[in-house]
């Protein structure tokens, strides 16, 4: 008799299938997209958790002073139901609450990137403009 994991075999990880779509259907994924990010504080606690860090909820809090308690938790709560943000209890006395990034979390880092790269194309245009209208 053979062993199963002798029998069964797994088709390496290729490229994901590249979906083909319509001004209407990449219009409507770019904004389910955005959606995701929707909320005041959402970036910044983005941005604090980028590079593989793990941060407590304190920590959050003091990176972001502005933001409230229930503000934070909110925002937390709805990465981590949009599956961006992962939570990790550690079951000790006093509690310890951690927060990461998802692998999927992470990779809205090249994203947000290339965004922040274009926004910074614009506003050294507008400089430029402003500049050359003196």
């Amino acid at each position: 008799m053979t062993r199963t994991d002798e029998k069964v075999r797994y088709l390496p990880q290729g490229k994901p299938a590249q979906i083909a779509y319509t001004r209407e259907t990449a219009a409507e994924g770019v904004e389910q997209a955005l959606k995701l990010l929707e909320g005041r504080w959402k970036l910044n606690i983005l941005f604090n958790l980028f590079g593989g860090r793990v941060l407590r909820f304190s920590d959050l809090e003091r990176a972001i002073p502005a933001v409230s308690q229930k503000m934070l938790i909110q925002q937390l709560r709805q990465m981590e139901r949009d599956g961006i943000v992962r939570r990790i209890v550690h079951h000790q006395v006093p509690p310890k609450v951690e927060y990461a990034l998802t692998d999927w979390g992470q990779s809205l880092c090249p994203a947000l990137d290339a965004l922040l790269i274009w926004a910074g194309q614009r506003q050294a245009q507008v400089l430029d403009d402003e500049s050359g209208e003196t």
